[in-house]
C-alpha cells in the first residue's frame, strides 16, 4: 500500500506550452510537479514525461523541460500515454508503481492511469500536482480514479513514502531542501 523509491516511477503527463495557460491554477500545478521532479532524481526514482501531440500543443513546460534528460520523454497521439506502448518501453516503464502528476486530470491523466490500473499497475494520483481547465473536471476525474482503485495523495505523502524512515543524511538533506 505504500508508495516505495525502488518499485516506482515518476510520471509527468502532458505538462505543456500551450495547454499551460488554459489549466487551472496551473502555476501550483507546475510547481507541485517541478518539486516532484527534483525529489524524484534526489532519490533515483525513474522519471518519464509524456508529451501529447507537441506539434499541436508544444513542447514540455521549459522550467520542467530543463531538468529532464531527452531519454526521459515519450511522445503520443493518444489520450492514454499507455495506448502506444512506449511508456512500458521507457526506463523506469517496467516498475510496479506509478506516481502522476500533469494535464488535464480528467483526460490524458485519466486515460492514462485508467489504462495503468488495468495493466496491473498500482497507481498514486498526486492530487496537487495534477491539473484541468476547470476545477470540476478535475473534482470528478480524481473521484473516478479513487473508484477505479488509484490512491489519491498529496506530494509530502510522496515525499514521506519514497523516504520511509527518518534519521537518515538523506532524510535530513530532503527535509531541509524539500519538506521546510
Amino acid at each position: 500500500m505504500l508508495i516505495h523509491a525502488d518499485r516506482s516511477t515518476l510520471l509527468l503527463v502532458d505538462l505543456q506550452e500551450r495547454l499551460y495557460p488554459a489549466i487551472h491554477d496551473a502555476a501550483a500545478v507546475l510547481e507541485a510537479s517541478l518539486w516532484l521532479t527534483r525529489l524524484a532524481q534526489r532519490l533515483g526514482v525513474p522519471i518519464i514525461c509524456s508529451e501529447q501531440y507537441p506539434k499541436g500543443l508544444g513542447p514540455t513546460m521549459p522550467a520542467l523541460r530543463g531538468l529532464l534528460p531527452e531519454e526521459c520523454l515519450v511522445e503520443k497521439m493518444h489520450f492514454s500515454a499507455v495506448a502506444e506502448g512506449a511508456l512500458f518501453r521507457a526506463v523506469g516503464g517496467d516498475r510496479a508503481q506509478f506516481v502522476v502528476a500533469g494535464t488535464e486530470a480528467h483526460v490524458c491523466v485519466q486515460q492514462t492511469v485508467l489504462d495503468l490500473i488495468a495493466a496491473g499497475r498500482r497507481v498514486f494520483v498526486v492530487a496537487d500536482a495534477v491539473g484541468s481547465r476547470r476545477s470540476a473536471d478535475k473534482a470528478l476525474a480524481l473521484e473516478r480514479m479513487r473508484a477505479h482503485g488509484a490512491d489519491i495523495v498529496s506530494r509530502e505523502m510522496v515525499a514521506f513514502e519514497w523516504l520511509g524512515k527518518a534519521g537518515t543524511d538523506v532524510f535530513r538533506e530532503v527535509s531541509r531542501e524539500f519538506i521546510r
